[in-house]
């Protein structure tokens, strides 16, 4: 599972500094991501196999998150990468299964029909849930 690491940036009138991330050997691209701010605490998620460099910038002290239910509940609802893949999930229904089929699904189940749009549902979620993982969410 992912890490999820807490830390409050240091922003004056004209600069923020922020976390040192870790970048990838092969491309020198950044690991990871913020994943959402609150009261002042910014949470980033880091991959399994990465690690925080430990010469970070002066007042910046980044400490491990002891991921709670209700911790993991609020970020859900602030992150903005969980409210896209939300909105994914949905698109994705929707492309194969109008709102008034799932209505008739509904007035018609049990039928197979209903077992292939509630198989395919499940799939989009599915796919969801990963992604979320991949947050540590």
């Amino acid at each position: 599972m992912p890490s999820i690491i807490a830390y409050r940036k240091l922003i004056d009138a004209v600069t923020t500094i922020e976390l040192r991330r870790p970048e990838d050997p092969a491309t020198g691209q950044p690991l990871g991501q913020e994943i959402a701010e609150l009261d002042g605490v910014t949470y980033y998620v880091l991959p399994d196999d990465a690690a925080l460099p430990s010469a970070q910038p002066e007042g910046v002290v980044p400490e491990a998150v002891a991921m709670t239910r209700e911790l993991r509940d609020v970020l859900r609802a602030v992150c903005p990468h969980v409210a896209i893949i939300n909105q994914r999930v949905r698109e994705a229904i929707a492309e194969r299964y109008s709102m008034a089929d799932e209505i008739k699904l509904l007035r018609t189940a049990p039928s197979p029909e209903c077992v292939a749009y509630n198989a395919y549902a499940e799939e989009c979620r599915a796919w969801g849930r990963a992604e979320k993982a991949k947050l540590g969410l």
